[in-house]
This record gives C-alpha cells, structure tokens and sequence, in this order.
C-alpha cells in the first residue's frame, strides 16, 4: 500500500463520502465520524493494554519507545480499517458481516505486527513488541469496536421508539422469511410508522417462541378477540403470502373491528430497503378484487412487435399509455404514439424518454378524425401494426353530444381502418368495449358501429390487412372511472354517490387488459372479436362501502352513501356478449372470440354515409336514429332518445 494510494483513499473517504451529521434525524454516523470514532477506540485499546501489560511487570523491547511503538501498532491497525471498509456499513445496520470484518482487520493487524517484529528481529537481532502485548491490544480492539456498534444500534433503536404512542401497532401475516425480513426492517427503518405488535400464524400456535421478541398468534375465528388487550391497530399482509379470497375474508373481518390494513411487497421489491415510506401502504381496493396472474406468451407477441413500427392512438390515455410501455418492452423499431390531448402527451414523453432510452419515439400531436394528417403519417412511416386506443368514453357526457362520438369513435376507427387497407398494414387492433354489446347509450352504440365497420371491411377482397377487435369492461383506476371517483368523494368528506342500489359492473387493472390485447392481437386471423374474461362482477354499492370501510370511516354514519338514479343511457349491468352471439375458446383460457354475424361491406358504408352527414349538420337525433338502424339491438334506457326507439321499429 503506497503512501500515494492512502492519501487518495483517505481523501475520498472523508471528502466523498457521507458527510452531513444529523443529529435531529440521527438516522446515520457519517463515514468520517466512524473512521474518527474507531481511530479513538485504536489509541485507547492501546494504552488499557499497555497498562494491563505494565502491571504485569514485564519489560517491554527497547527498540522502540511506548510512544514509537503506539503510532506503529496504530497506523497498521488504522490501515485495516481500509483494506476491510470496516467504516463502509451504517452502524445501525450492523450485522454480522460487519463483525467479521472488525474481527479480520484486528487479526490482520496482529499477524502484521508479529511478521514485522520478527523480520526486525532477523535483520537487527531485536524484536520490536510482546507478542502477548499485541494479542491483548487486537483483543481490546475488536471488543470496543463491537461495543461502539451495539451500543450505536442500541441507542438508535431506542430513539425510534420513543414516540411509539404515535405508531400503529400491527401484526404482520404469516411466519415465514418474507414476514420476518419486513419484520427485521420494521424495526430498523427510519421514519418508523410502525410498532411491530407481533405475528399471526395460519398453522400452528407457537404459544412457547417468540421472533424478535414478539408473540405469535393462531389466526382462528377467536383471534380478534384474542387481539384486544394488546391494542392493535392494523394487520400487515406480505407479498402474496395469501390467496384474494383468504385476504377478502381478512379484510372484512378487520374492517368489523376497525383494524386496518396494509400491504407490504417482499423485502427484495422494495424501493428502499431503509425506509417503509413508500413500502408499507395501506390496502388499497384494487388489491382486494379477485384477479387471478396472467401467463403471456411472450414469443408470440415478441414476433409480431419486436423491430416493426408500431402506431398507438390514444396513446395517452389510460389504456393507450399502457399498451405503449408494455410495448416498448418488446423493442420495437419505432413506437409511434398519437393523441390530440397536449398535456398528457408531454408528461408521456417525459416518462418514455427516460424510461426507455433505446427506443426510437416519435410522439404525434393528432385527431383521429382528421384524414389528411393521418394520411401523412401513414404515407412517412413503414407502419406495420396498429393500436386503435383512441376513443370518447364518458357515457353521460357522450348521450349529450353524439355528433363528437360520430367523428371520432365512428370516424376516426374509419379513417385509421382505410389508411390501413390502403397502405397493407399487418394487424390493426382495435380496443373496444362491453358497452358495445346491446348497447343503450350512444357511446356503446358508436363503439359497436366502428366494430361492425372494422368486420366488414375485413371481408372485402382487396383487404389485406388483419383487423382484429378485443372487448373488455372498466378498467381499475382509469381516467374518470368509478374508484378514483369515489376516494375524491371520501376525502371531501362525502357523500359517496352510487347510481342504483343494484349496480354491478366488472373490473380489471389496466395492465391486465394490456396484456391480453397485446397477446389477442398474436391470435386472430381477421375478423375476429376477442372477449376477455372479467371474473367476478363487482356489486358498486358493496365496493362503495368497504373503500369506506378501508379509509377508516364508518359508511352512513361518517361517510353517507346516496343513491342518485341511472345516468343517461346506463344500465344496471354489462354484458361481454349480444344474445346471438356463440363463443369459441382460444389457447389463452381468458380469451375467447365472440361469433358475430358480419355485414356487407357495401350495407354498411351506406349507413356510416347517412350518420356522418347527420353528424356533419349536427343533428342529433338524426344521429341517434341512423344508428339505431345499423344497430337494431341498441336501445336507449333513461335518455331522451328512448323515443326513437318506437320509431325505427316501425320504419323497419
């Protein structure tokens, strides 16, 4: 080790490292305050040992002065400390790791010192220390560093648990390594939110043993009451340690006595392996809704995706924006992302940008409806598949203006799906929805018409392109959805509103619809509507109730629920299918196909031409009529143009 390297290892340790003292925080001893700390601990170990050694009467070697022989012994110790980053770790963290290296650099030192007595000894005919003097001193050493860092941690934990009145005290599901690890970090963490009450066990009662000093209890139809006397104030779930249902039957149990609740991902997916800020949150209702992991094959979508230029509209809405970072993990020759909404397309390319360096992007500003910038588009770039995410979707807003819903749930599929007959695209894949089965509501009714649209073109013999359409219900957590719409309603306080008692309404997180129309877009041959399975329906007054529940509030007592009657156009429940249609199974069980009855190419076009014209003079009824006609199951339900249902029944 040249003098050179220690002045530059030196250097970066006090002037780079972590500097900044916090006493108000005391989350860490700065790297220079431990290499001080234990330089102290070196010095004093050597003069309790030279006292232990001088009260023994025995004489020391001449060669080299008590204080010759202390700078010595010292600096080689100190060296130590480098070579083995004894300083590296936070002390409050100390493990045994850090033990070792206390214990090897102590070691170290002693055989160095050793070595160079008896090289002196060789080349002068002296030795230079006591061989028993330096085994004292290593001894002493390792113990005060030992103390130093017990006592550190000690005294840490001690000041983070001080104001336990202010923590929650909670249990933590399950006794396995994933618990004990959050465990071990719950009782570390800065920023403590927690105070570890104990375990809760679904096998066995382990009435005798204790983990990290606390009890563990038998979960049993017994065990809240059991709980009472130790004030626990919530339940922490770990990772995916249990099933939904198990959870769910958790949950309600909890929420009957005002325990709360909180999820915990395992110890290797925190953010911040320091920190449970960020880590432990409270259960949220999307983790409550039975979703079982989707299974992709990868393979297939990689075919079809990797080094193509991909097209997105709607690229930053909800469902488009997902679509493009699921996307973008296939690495894709251009990802091309369009939608006519500014601001979410700039915080879009913000994320992509710096998320996914190594992909060509090229973010366009556009409306769907608008055929010559299209065309332009279609025309600069080799496009090779298409994501039709484009789409108004706010049913009461959509019954109120259907001409808009013409010119770009109608309109703008027509224009994308023509430029892409036009310019032989490989597969359009267009995102649809459940309200476009038995519709009754013009947005429904404008998805179903772009449906009819996208199969007939399908079937014309100058088409070579596969269209291919995929259906599915409300997505968890999307723009204007019903979840973020009810936590905006509990956190002014409420009243939650629901819109009929009986409501239901299926569910899926985005990323789950995602991955099935990217893996449906794999499958079809053309032609094809691909329906996804939804799992259970959602009652909306029931979920109404435990977001309630979950936020700590009792429903109708802190937080009222009102009933406020169907929107316009809304109906109780949604189907995936229209009652003529037969379903096929896929290779993937949630997918299926719905067997639609496809009409004429030419049939079509003719009704598209009388909607859009009356789109175009923005006659409203005309609108609603014209559809009603292309789509004979479409029949409004509280809206103003129930009417007309009569009407095109006796004009048919």
């Amino acid at each position: 080790m040249t003098w050179d390297y220690f002045k530059k290892r030196l250097s970066h340790i006090l002037l780079n490292g972590d500097n900044d003292l916090k006493f108000k925080s005391i989350s860490y001893l700065p790297r220079w305050a431990v290499v001080i700390i234990d330089s102290f601990l070196v010095i004093l170990s050597f003069a309790i040992s030279y006292l232990l050694v001088n009260n023994l009467s025995v004489s020391f070697y001449p060669s080299l002065t008590i204080m010759q022989q202390g700078l010595v012994v010292c600096l080689v110790q100190f060296s130590y400390f480098f070579v083995f980053s004894t300083y590296a770790g936070l002390i409050r963290h100390s493990t045994t790791v850090d033990i070792l290296k206390i214990a090897l650099a102590a070691l170290s030192a002693l055989i160095s010192l050793i070595v160079i007595s008896y090289f002196y000894n060789i080349l002068f005919s002296d030795k230079l220390f006591l061989v028993p003097f330096l085994a004292i001193f290593a001894t002493i050493t390792f113990g005060l560093m030992l103390l130093f860092r017990v006592v550190v941690k000690s005294v840490y934990q001690l000041f983070i648990n001080l104001n336990t009145s202010e923590k929650k005290r909670v249990l933590l599901l399950g006794v396995n390594d994933e618990t004990i690890s959050v465990a071990e970090a719950m009782t570390i963490s800065r920023n403590q939110d927690f105070d570890l009450a104990g375990f809760v066990s679904f096998t066995k009662a382990h009435s005798k043993i204790k983990i990290l000093g606390k009890p563990i209890f038998k979960f049993n139809s017994d065990l809240y009451n059991k709980l009472k006397p130790y004030d626990i104030d919530g339940v922490v779930i770990v990772g995916d340690t249990i099933s939904n249902k198990d959870k769910n039957n958790i949950v309600d149990e909890c929420l009957n006595y005002g325990i709360q609740i909180f999820n915990a991902p395992v110890i290797k997916e925190w953010k911040d392996s320091d920190n449970i800020h960020g880590n432990i949150k409270e259960i949220q209702i999307e983790d409550l809704l039975e979703r079982n992991p989707i299974v992709l094959d990868d393979s297939l979508i990689d075919k079809y995706l990797n080094n193509r230029i991909i097209l997105v509209t709607g690229g930053a809405g909800s469902i488009g924006s997902e679509i493009v970072r699921q996307v973008s993990c296939y690495n894709p020759k251009k990802l091309i992302v369009l939608d006519q909404a500014e601001s979410p397309l700039h915080e879009l390319e913000l994320e992509l940008r710096s998320k996914f360096a190594n992909i060509d992007f090229d973010f366009v500003l556009a409306d769907v409806g608008n055929l010559k910038r299209l065309t332009n588009l279609f025309t600069k770039e080799k496009i090779s598949v298409i994501f039709h995410a484009a789409a108004y979707k706010h049913v009461p807003l959509i019954e109120n203006n259907p001409s808009e819903a013409v010119y770009v749930n109608i309109i703008g599929t027509i224009n994308l799906a023509n430029l892409s007959t036009e310019f032989d695209i490989e597969r359009f894949v267009m995102v649809s929805t459940d309200k476009a089965v038995n519709p009754t509501n013009v947005m429904g009714a404008s998805k179903r018409a772009a449906e009819i649209y996208v199969q007939s073109l399908q079937a014309k013999e100058s088409n070579n392109t596969c269209f291919i359409t995929t259906r599915f219900g409300n997505v968890l957590g999307s723009n204007g959805s019903v979840i973020p719409h009810f936590k905006k309603q509990i956190i002014s306080g409420g009243p939650v509103t629901v819109t009929h008692q009986d409501i239901i309404r299926y569910f899926m997180t985005i990323p789950e619809a995602c991955q099935l129309v990217l893996q449906a877009g794999t499958m079809g041959q053309g032609g094809e509507v691909f329906v996804f399975d939804m799992g259970k329906p959602v009652k909306i007054m029931d979920l109404a109730e435990k977001m309630i529940k979950l936020s700590g509030f009792i429903p109708y007592d802190q937080i009222d629920i009102k009933v406020i009657g169907l929107r316009p156009g809304e109906k109780l429940f949604e189907e995936l299918l229209n009652d003529s249609s037969k379903t096929l199974p896929t290779h993937h069980k949630k997918i299926m196909i719905a067997k639609d009855q496809v009409m004429p190419y030419s049939d079509v076009n003719n009704f598209i031409i009388e909607i859009a014209a009356a789109a175009e003079q923005q006659n409203n009824i005309m609108v609603v009529t014209h559809l009603k006609k292309l789509i004979p199951e479409f029949l409004s339900q509280n809206s103003v143009y129930e009417a007309l249902d009569k009407d095109v029944k006796v004009s048919s």
